[in-house]
Parts: C-alpha cells; structure tokens; sequence
C-alpha cells in the first residue's frame, strides 16, 4: 500500500515557506498544507494575466501569509525568508513554459537558475530551516528519445532554455546540498514529476487548459504534437509525493537528493489520447491538428522510472491517466456549473486522502 499524506499532527503549526504560491501546482499545494494545519507563507509574482486563475478564484491569498515578490532579486528574496524564518521549504516558483523559454531564454534562466541559487543562499545560516524541497521537472535529463524511462542518475540536458534551465538548477540544488549548506542541519531534495493536470489550471500553451477554453468556447483544439507522449500525472500525486518527502527528510537526512515522481513507462500516454479521454468526459469537443508555426523544438518521448521514490518514500500515483483525465474535465465541468473553485479542490484533495 502507497503511503499517504495524512492530517495528523506533523504539519500542524510547521512554519512553511512555498514560493510560486500564485501558480497551479502552488495554489493546490498551498490548499492542502492549509488544511493540513500548517502555517503557509507564499512568495511568488502577482498571478499570470489569464481570463482566470485559481489563485484568485480559490481565495488564495486568505489561505496563506501572501507575499508578492520577484525570486530574482536576491536582496528582496533574503530579507523575506530571514523574516518569515520557515521549518519547511518548498521552491515551485519558476518560468515553467517550453515555448516562452525560447521567447524568452535570459528570463527563463535568470528565473530558473539564479532564482534557484538566491532561494538556496537565503537559507544559508538559517538555523530555522530544516527541510527544502526544490521543484524542477521530468524535462531535466538529456532526451536521447528513447522508449527506456530516465532515472534519477541519467545524464542532464535540454535541447530548449526552460529544459537546460532546470538541468542547470538540478546541478544548482546538488552543489549547495553537498558544500555550501552542508554542515548545516537541513535536507535538501530535488523532485522532478511528469505533465501534471489537474482542475484550475488556465496557463496558456497547455494542453488541458486549452482544451477547455476551446470547448467552452464551441471552437475545435488545436493541437501541435499529437504524437509527443508523456508521463502525465493528477496534480495530487505529484504533491502527495512532496510532502512525504519533507516528511521523510525532517528525520532523515541520509536521502536526500533528487525523485522521480511519475507513473512510470507503462503510464505515458501521447497527446492525442488525452484529448481523446478528455472529449469522451468533457461530452463533446472537436480536434484541429495544427502544424507548430513557430518550429520550435519539443521532445517527443519521454518518461520517468519512480522507482526510487517508490521503494524509499513508498509513493506513487494513485490514478491513473484516465482517472487523472476524469477527474480534471469534472473539475472544469462543475466549475463551469458553478461551483466554488476552493470547494471543488479540497473535495478532491479530502477524495484522495481517503483513497484506499
């Protein structure tokens, strides 16, 4: 049986600090550490000028210690985390878009790499700090577009900024992990999980949310790379993995280091089959197969072995992609009914931590 975060006595009153608190895989962390009992400070940019957001529409920002403020001003960020003196870390902020990584490529790595390095440097002698757990990706390792799934000691690279941009910030976390905070009492860990989906996500360039925007919107999805296939994962899983892991590490230094968290080879799945599963449950929703204008490169096979975070922090994902799909079109469809984003997310997180 896969471990699972339960609301029992370890979160509540732990001072945790969650940068990228604005974003969709952060505001769903920040609910359920909110509702573990933890005392949540976020640090993050104002949330992306969509036509929605779940930031604002789940209330965020009454959920937490809210902080706007930019992970690329190294004076700022210290002064913050010397101030709020967190337990717990966990760094999601980042530039998390492939395509705007080519737009974009000094943002992407100012944000990734020296966001990453300022975070880092601002716990150095913060006898506070006891965990950080540094969000990165599945598109760190060098693709050789193979049908093995990359473990955790496999080459880094990325062909793309927003790719090699987090390679880079992986070699980031390590280097401070093994010298500049060594000797200090806190584990560091590095997680990388798969294309994760999940209700209230409206960030452009992805595939679900634009999905939805078409379908409510009566028009066909346009889609790039049919083909491309991916570990794609509930927005849960990978989440339930990081808070085991900060759980794990606070007595256990000896693992830290980098996890996988995915489904595995046997759980990819291309993006014409997600759409396929998303129509079946969505009802309708019609498809344009769109050859990419911008001839910007993508990887087309990719997947991770969770092995470790399997065997060590007894994880894995719960769901799998058809669940995961189910489960994010009904979240979209009630939303679209009406129902309260908030509500709507914490149903889900109370779902699956009854999950047996």
């Amino acid at each position: 049986m896969e471990k699972m975060v339960e609301n029992n006595s370890f979160w509540k009153d732990k001072k945790v600090l969650l940068t990228g608190h604005s974003g969709f895989k952060g505001s769903w962390l920040t609910i359920w550490l909110n509702n573990l009992g933890a005392e949540v400070y976020g640090i993050s940019l104002e949330p992306e000028k969509t036509e929605k957001n779940l930031f604002d529409d789940a209330k965020i920002k009454s959920l937490c210690n809210n902080i706007f403020c930019d992970i690329t001003d190294p004076k700022s960020i210290a002064a913050e985390i010397q101030n709020i003196k967190p337990d717990i870390v966990f760094h999601l902020a980042a530039q998390a878009l492939v395509r705007d990584g080519y737009r974009d490529p000094y943002k992407t790595f100012n944000t990734n790499i020296m966001g990453t390095v300022n975070i880092l440097q601002s716990l150095k002698n913060l006898s506070s700090v006891k965990v950080a757990v540094m969000i990165t990706t599945d598109k760190v390792y060098r693709n050789n577009e193979w049908i093995w799934p990359y473990r955790e000691d496999d080459y880094l690279g990325g062909v793309d900024p927003y790719s090699s941009s987090k390679a880079a910030s992986e070699i980031v976390i390590a280097s401070y992990r093994d010298s500049v905070l060594k000797d200090q009492d806190i584990s560091i860990a590095s997680a990388r999980a798969g294309n994760v989906i999940g209700g209230g996500d409206w960030s452009k360039e992805r595939l679900i949310p634009d999905i939805i925007r078409a379908w409510n919107n009566g028009k066909k999805v346009k889609i790039r790379n049919p083909q491309a296939t991916r570990p794609w994962q509930h927005v849960l899983d990978p989440l339930n993995g990081y808070l085991i892991l900060a759980e794990k590490l606070w007595n256990d230094k000896n693992i830290s280091g980098a996890y996988n968290f995915g489904p595995g080879s046997d759980g990819t799945n291309n993006v014409e089959s997600i759409i396929k599963m998303a129509s079946f449950f969505y009802g309708d929703g019609s498809i344009l197969i769109d050859t990419d204008k911008e001839g910007y490169h993508e990887a087309g096979l990719l997947a991770l072995d969770p092995s470790k975070s399997e065997n060590i922090l007894q994880v894995k994902c719960n769901f799998t992609t058809e669940e995961a799909v189910q489960m994010t079109i009904s979240w979209y469809k009630n939303n679209n009914l009406g129902h309260d984003a908030y509500n709507l997310c914490i149903k889900d997180i109370n779902n699956y931590m009854n999950f047996k």
